[in-house]
């Protein structure tokens, strides 16, 4: 069963959002518009502020939504945690768009939602803050995601591998954000 839940999570992940709400709202491909990310971030620079929370939504839910599917099969909480990773795996890496994802925020935001919600709410607050502060979405994302893991440790040591693979996955595609950020070059609202 868990294997299965796995594949499947995978295969939500892969949906992307962005993709298919701008084929859906004739508007720009996100990969080829904007920042090139097919992200919620990018969707409101190239679609508004409706396309950009639709997305933020699905993305969410593609993480949050194989969770609670593995919860109420009474999987155990490391195999949800490895199941909410598969999906955000499946939005970084999506078998329908040629392996060409997003950067895996608001996936791994439903994850965490769906295995600790003071976390997700931890999380989802320092994003606010740092993006209040700094008006630049990904150093908010950057801050708030590696925020999360020492309360999950000592709250869930059960979850703490996938959730670090989450981390530096979350951190790797965020790179060119890390270089641009500190070559002064990274994009504010």
């Amino acid at each position: 069963m868990f294997w299965l839940l796995a594949v499947l999570a995978y295969l939500l992940g892969s949906l992307s959002f962005a993709i298919l709400l701008s084929r859906f709202a004739g508007g720009p491909d996100p990969r080829t518009s904007g920042s090139g990310n097919p992200g919620a971030t990018n969707m409101l620079r190239v679609a508004g502020k409706k396309w950009a929370a639709l997305t933020l939504l699905g993305d969410l839910l593609k993480g949050l939504l194989p969770i609670l599917i593995a919860a109420v099969l009474g999987l155990s909480l490391q195999q949800q945690a490895w199941i909410g990773l598969a999906a955000v795996v499946g939005h970084l890496y999506p078998v329908y768009f040629r392996f060409r994802g997003g950067k895996g925020v608001a996936t791994a935001a439903g994850t965490l939602l769906g295995l600790y919600p003071p976390a997700a709410l931890l999380a989802a607050c320092a994003w606010l803050l740092a993006f209040v502060l700094t008006r630049t979405s990904s150093l908010a994302a950057l801050i708030a995601t590696p925020l999360i893991l020492p309360l999950l440790a000592w709250q869930q040591p059960a979850v703490l591998l996938p959730m670090t693979l989450l981390t530096a996955l979350i951190v790797w595609r965020h790179r060119r954000n890390l270089r641009d950020l500190f070559a002064g070059r990274e994009r504010h609202f």
